[in-house]
């Protein structure tokens, strides 16, 4: 078996992080078929980005009441999220109206929609627009207000009204977190509301969660995955959440 690339173990110890309470670096070594001496370095430079704390010899993901920097952000799971990306391109048809949410995933989802055509698309996010810049005969509205400068985003106020002037085709945005029992959670109350804002705008409701969301305690939730129309996810769902999806008419795709 080939050993993955430097961002693809990095990638890798986080989804084993958060599928585990805490790992040592030997057992780190062990799932990942490098020498101990390699996964210190990785767990060195992910420190650094606050993504993981060191504590007894063993290392766990962080705990935050707020998400991690964008760019940190970036880092992870990116390759889950361009295959996430690439199945959400695959459901959006040139022509269509799109609503974009922020965060990195759907950023990514902007990047691989730019090779479509004659897109109109309304976003939150400065990030999308950018990876938008190239596609053929977009167009492009983007709410007002105050801008989250960490992010590069709007959640506030006049994004909610700004969404609600709308009626789109598609509707893609992320979330903070998703539970085992199915709830849809972010890390505050504007996350929340934006969220709700971008879903009611649009015909079709598109979820995206790399693995990393799954299992995670935030203080915020509204709703269940099933409530959209859609989740593109790279997280192992339990039979029953499966089961429950498909019943209330959300196709999950696994990617």
């Amino acid at each position: 078996m080939a050993r993955p690339t430097l961002t693809d173990r990095r990638d890798r110890i986080i989804a084993l992080l958060s599928q585990n309470d805490a790992l040592s670096p030997a057992q780190l070594s062990q799932h990942l078929d490098v020498s101990v001496q390699t996964i210190r370095a990785d767990l060195r430079d992910l420190d650094d980005a606050a993504l993981v704390q060191r504590r007894k010899g063993k290392v766990q993901l962080r705990q935050q009441s707020e998400n991690i920097g964008y760019l940190p952000r970036e880092t992870i799971a990116r390759q889950e999220k361009q295959r996430i990306a690439l199945a959400v391109k695959n459901l959006i048809p040139d022509g269509a109206r799109v609503a974009l949410g922020t965060g990195t995933t759907v950023e990514h989802c902007a990047r691989f929609l730019s090779s479509h055509k004659d897109l109109f698309v309304a976003t939150n996010s400065i990030h999308a627009v950018c990876a938008l810049q190239n596609a053929a005969g977009v167009m492009v509205e983007l709410a007002g207000g105050n801008v989250r400068m960490r992010d590069l985003d709007l959640i506030g106020a006049a994004a909610l009204a700004f969404f609600a002037g709308y009626r789109m085709d598609y509707a893609v945005f992320s979330c903070g977190g998703l539970s085992g029992s199915g709830a849809v959670m972010d890390y505050n109350s504007d996350e929340v509301l934006a969220r709700k804002a971008i879903a009611g705008c649009a015909k079709t409701t598109i979820l995206v969660a790399d693995q990393g969301k799954a299992e995670l305690d935030l203080a915020c939730q509204h709703g269940e995955i099933w409530a959209y129309d859609y989740l593109v996810t790279g997280a192992a769902l339990s039979p029953d959440l499966l089961s429950r999806a498909a019943a209330h008419g959300c196709t999950v795709i696994k990617v």
